[in-house]
């Protein structure tokens, strides 16, 4: 396994993603604010505010980079329009999770994000296999899975999201490098 002494910076076309800093954290909070991102997630709580960014990226700083890797998602001339990361899972296997804010849906970003990352995931990381899911109720997830490479397994799983209070019907899918 490849051991990360620092936090790499994964470039794109239009794309930055790299570590959050604490600066980075009223963007964060602005951007979750808006109950449609932390509703789509398992991890981030409702309302989302400046102390949970804050926490986010305190927690971040802390990781470590041989099992997680998380990263804000950096638009040219524009700033943080989101967040990557990737964890292990209750399986143990790797699994990533991100989100875009809303004024910056549709513009392909979400895709060229994840195929960044999971370029490096298997050529820096030297990993081979990550799974995600997507909420049922959220098929544009899916359909940015799917231009990332990933094939949905038939799994259907319930997954706790933080926001909603609840179990939500998750459909797995596999990437293979």
């Amino acid at each position: 396994m490849c051991v990360i002494e620092r936090s790499p910076v994964i470039e794109t076309r239009r794309l930055a993603l790299r570590a959050p800093d604490m600066s980075d954290a009223p963007r964060i909070a602005s951007l979750g604010a808006d109950y449609a991102i932390p509703k789509m997630t398992t991890r981030m709580p409702w309302p989302y505010g400046q102390a949970d960014a804050e926490e986010f990226v305190a927690r971040v700083q802390a990781q470590d980079w041989s099992r997680n890797a998380t990263f804000v998602i950096d638009l040219e001339d524009a700033g943080v329009v989101g967040v990557l990361g990737f964890f292990p899972n209750e399986d143990g296997r790797l699994e990533v999770g991100y989100w875009i804010g809303r004024p910056f849906w549709g513009r392909g970003l979400a895709t060229e994000a994840l195929q960044g990352a999971l370029s490096w995931a298997a050529h820096d990381w030297r990993r081979k296999l990550v799974v995600a899911g997507h909420f049922a109720d959220n098929p544009a997830s899916g359909q940015v899975l799917v231009k990332a490479g990933f094939l949905y397994t038939g799994v259907v799983t319930e997954k706790d999201s933080v926001s909603r209070g609840a179990s939500v019907p998750t459909r797995m899918m596999v990437w293979l490098a």
